[in-house]
């Protein structure tokens, strides 16, 4: 079992991070920047972003987030400067966060959930210069004197008029944008550890870019594609696997607020959805819909989830339900990216325990408590083994120390999910 029945681009070994030799793919975008741009090259009248009724297309895109971009520069906001967003799944988002890339800057994305001395902390830790926010998460807004690094706050509402991210969009759209290098930090995500403090996972622009690739290929997705983001999109599904993803192919990226599975539905039918990914339960929700039938979802092909396995029941109703939809489980986690693993949908129904096949390019080892690599074959009880990268171990570095948490292609995964994960990752603060 492996990709071979599946077009991947051609991949090749390279010097990664100082230290690690990778695989990689070949011909490939140099950045996130890159990447949106080529979409709205290839693709400049097809819808990208759809969120209730506001509907972009790529060019929109494009040229909105250079102008977002502008502002920013205007702003006195330089290459490698974190700009911190605390927004729920809205066109803001996507437009702040690729504004960001044009211009060299690093994203690091917070939870609506987060509360004020969470927001206070990854604001300091991280060294942050401007939060873009929800208008009306402003009581959650830590003072001034807390976060002292923090120069520019700016507000995002409902009503554009109110709002100060409408401001950026009406700037000259900034034409140059910054030479990110592959090795440049992108995005940080905190994630918090069973002991300590969150710790900040730093994504380079080519981790992101080879797991963009990785969906594109194993899903076969295609700017025909319309994926909807019922997932957080501060999460690293919904940053990887939804946005960037179709970035990557030139599709349509549907926003919805948050999932509720009536809505959904309503949804998905509505703009004949044809990929998402999704946990177990979120499928369940939807099948116990009332109403379910009443729903064109002939157009949906790509049912990606994660997080938990898939029940054999849900499996066997989808398949009832929606003859057309191959379900595909991606594993990984934010230190790697988001995929680790990925199971073709034709190996789904008879491996409904198993995470998959290791993503292409990807080198997975199961090792003992002391780092030895076990027999293949081996049965581990839980916790008694650890799966091992070197693309991943051994990273814990110095405060202010800045290491990428994945090389390109190099992933770590627990075999069975019950199994622990050997991964660490650097301190986000800005050097």
């Amino acid at each position: 079992m492996d990709w071979s029945q599946y077009s991947i681009p051609a991949m090749q070994l390279e010097a990664r991070f100082g230290d690690r030799v990778v695989p990689a793919f070949c011909e490939r975008p140099k950045s996130i920047w890159s990447m949106v741009s080529d979409a709205a090259s290839r693709n400049p009248d097809g819808e990208a972003l759809v969120c209730g009724d506001r509907r972009m297309t790529w060019r929109e895109v494009a040229q909105q987030s250079a102008a977002v971009a502008a502002g920013l520069q205007q702003m006195g906001l330089q290459r490698g400067d974190r700009v911190a967003l605390l927004l729920g799944n809205r066109i803001e988002f996507v437009l702040a966060m690729f504004a960001a890339a044009h211009l060299g800057l690093v994203t690091v994305l917070l939870g609506t959930r987060q509360q004020k001395p969470e927001i206070a902390y990854v604001l300091t830790d991280c060294g942050a210069r401007l939060l873009i926010h929800e208008a009306a998460l402003a009581d959650r807004l830590p003072d001034a004197r807390d976060v002292p690094d923090l120069l520019h706050r700016i507000s995002v509402g409902d009503d554009e008029r109110a709002s100060q991210f409408s401001d950026l969009v009406g700037n000259e759209p900034l034409h140059e944008p910054a030479d990110a290098g592959e090795e440049d930090t992108a995005l940080i995500l905190y994630t918090s550890g069973t002991t300590g403090r969150p710790k900040g996972a730093m994504l380079a622009h080519c981790n992101i870019i080879h797991s963009a690739m990785i969906y594109q290929a194993c899903m076969e997705l295609t700017s025909a594609d319309r994926s909807i983001a019922a997932v957080p999109l501060a999460h690293v599904t919904g940053v990887v696997a939804n946005i960037m993803s179709m970035a990557r192919c030139a599709g349509t990226l549907i926003i919805v607020a948050e999932f509720k599975a009536a809505e959904y539905l309503k949804i998905a039918a509505r703009e004949r959805v044809t990929q998402t990914v999704m946990v177990p339960a979120m499928y369940n929700l939807c099948l116990l819909q009332a109403d379910f039938d009443c729903y064109d979802l002939s157009a949906w092909r790509i049912g990606g989830y994660g997080g938990a396995p898939m029940p054999i029941a849900t499996i066997e109703k989808l398949a009832v339900k929606i003859p057309g939809l191959k379900l595909i489980n991606a594993y990984g986690s934010t230190e790697t990216t988001s995929p680790s693993t990925i199971m073709s949908p034709e190996l789904t129904a008879a491996h409904v325990d198993s995470v998959g096949l290791p993503c292409p390019g990807a080198h997975i080892i199961v090792v003992d408590a002391d780092g030895r690599e076990l027999p293949r074959g081996e049965i581990a009880k839980s916790g008694s083994t650890r799966p091992r990268s070197s693309g991943v171990t051994g990273i814990i570095q110095r405060r202010h120390q800045k290491v990428s948490p994945a090389a390109s292609g190099i992933r770590a995964i627990s075999v069975r999910s019950t199994r622990r994960i050997l991964c660490a990752c650097s301190i986000a603060r800005k050097t």
